[in-house]
C-alpha cells in the first residue's frame, strides 16, 4: 500500500514530468470508477502537485487568467488506497486501470493518469487536506512530534503500538511496511500498549537539562520512536525509484534490499485488531490478539503473478505496484 514516501515520490514525479507541459481539454474519468467527475475544462492549463502524509494534491491552473474561477486554480486531493499511483504515458499506452486522465496539448498526445488497479483510491474536487489527519511525519516533524506527545491521554494510545502507528490523526504517512521497519529497528514488541512506549519519550524531554546541541547529539546516537517515524520514511524517499525513477521505471530491487523486516523470510506475522498483517521479530507483546493466528503469507513472486499476471524483473512484488511494460535491455 502506498505510504507517505510513495505519495511524496508521486508528487515529485508529477512536478518533474509536467514541468513546462501544457494540458488541454476536459478531465476524463473512467466509467467504472465510483469517484466523482472532475468538472474542469480548459484550452490550456498546467499541473503541479504537493504531498502531505498519505494525501496528494493536484493543482490545475489555466494558463489564461480569464479562465480562472473566482477561487483561483482547481485543487484535486487524492488518497491512493491500496494501489494508486500516477503515470505519464503516450496516448496509445494508457493503462486499462487509469481512472482519471489529463491530456497534453502537445502532439503526439501524452496522458497523465491516476492508475488504481484495486480501486480503493479516491479523489475530492476542490478538496483540502483532511482536518482529522495530523502533521506530516516527514516534512512537519516538530509539529508531528508535539501533536503526539501532547495528546497521550487520548484513548488511541490505549491500543497496541502497532495499531496506534496506523492512526493518521497522529502518524500521518505511516503504513504497514513502515511500522514494521520502525518497531523492528527499536526492538519494540508490536503488541505493547502505545502509551507505555511513548510516555518515557515525553518524560525524557521534560527531565532533560541538556543544551540543544547535546540533545541533538543524543537523539542522533539513540533515536526514539518518533524520530524514526520521521527518518525511516525519508530513507525511502532519498532512495528514489519505486516506479518513479525515469532511468529505472520497474526496478524495486534497492527498496526490497532495504527492507529488514516487512515481508522478509524468517519474520513472524500476526493479524492486528484491524485485520492487518504485522511483521515482527521476537515476542509479540502482552496485547497480542489471543485468537489471532499467523496468516498464510504468499511469496512476493506469487503476489506479482496474481495482481499483474506476470513477474517483475526481480521476481518480487513491488509494494506500490508497477504497471509499465518492461523495457527491452539493449543488446
Amino acid at each position: 500500500m502506498p505510504e507517505g514516501p510513495e505519495l511524496h515520490l508521486a508528487s515529485r514525479y508529477i512536478n518533474r514530468v509536467c514541468r513546462g507541459v501544457v494540458f488541454s481539454g476536459r478531465v476524463e474519468k473512467s466509467e467504472v470508477s465510483k469517484n466523482p467527475e472532475v468538472p474542469f475544462q480548459s484550452e490550456a492549463y498546467l499541473i503541479s502537485a504537493a504531498s502531505r502524509g498519505k494525501e496528494l494534491k493536484l493543482t490545475l491552473t489555466p494558463v489564461a487568467e480569464a479562465e480562472r474561477g473566482p477561487a483561483g486554480p482547481v485543487d484535486v486531493v487524492f488518497r491512493f488506497g491500496m494501489s494508486g499511483l500516477f503515470k505519464l504515458a503516450p496516448e496509445g499506452e494508457v493503462h486499462k486501470h487509469a481512472h482519471l486522465r489529463f491530456r497534453t496539448k502537445e502532439r503526439p498526445v501524452k496522458v497523465l493518469c491516476f492508475v488504481d488497479t484495486r480501486r480503493f483510491g479516491s479523489w475530492e474536487v476542490n478538496g483540502m487536506w483532511q482536518r482529522d489527519r495530523g502533521p506530516c511525519i516527514m516534512f512537519e516533524y516538530e509539529n508531528f512530534r508535539a501533536n503526539v506527545l501532547k495528546n497521550l491521554s487520548d484513548k488511541a494510545f490505549d491500543k497496541p503500538i502497532c495499531e496506534a502507528l496506523l492512526n493518521q490523526k497522529y502518524f500521518n504517512g505511516i503504513g504497514n511496511y513502515l511500522r514494521a521497519e520502525i518497531l523492528y529497528r527499536l526492538k519494540i514488541p508490536p503488541f505493547v500498549k502505545a502509551r507505555t512506549v511513548l510516555e518515557p519519550i515525553l518524560q525524557n524531554e521534560q527531565d532533560s537539562k541538556l543544551t540543544l546541541s547535546k540533545k541533538i547529539k543524543v537523539k542522533m546516537e539513540n533515536p526514539d520512536l518518533l524520530e524514526l517515524c520521521h527518518t525511516v520514511p525519508l530513507e525511502v524517499v532519498n532512495m528514489g525509484g519505486k516506479g518513479y525513477d525515469p532511468e529505472h521505471l520497474d526496478d524495486y530491487s534497492p527498496f526490497e534490499g532495504w527492507l529488514q523486516c516487512y515481508s522478509v523470510p524468517g519474520m513472524k506475522t500476526l493479524r492486528d485488531g484491524n485485520g492487518r498483517t504485522m511483521w515482527f521479530q521476537g515476542e509479540a507483546g502482552p496485547m497480542a490478539p489471543k485468537d489471532s493466528k499467523s496468516p498464510k503469507v504468499k511469496s512476493r513472486k506469487q503476489k506479482v503473478k496474481n495482481e499483474n499476471g506476470k513477474e517483475s524483473s526481480s521476481g518480487k512484488k513491488s509494494l506500490c505496484g508497477t504497471f509499465l511494460k518492461k523495457k527491452k535491455k539493449p543488446n
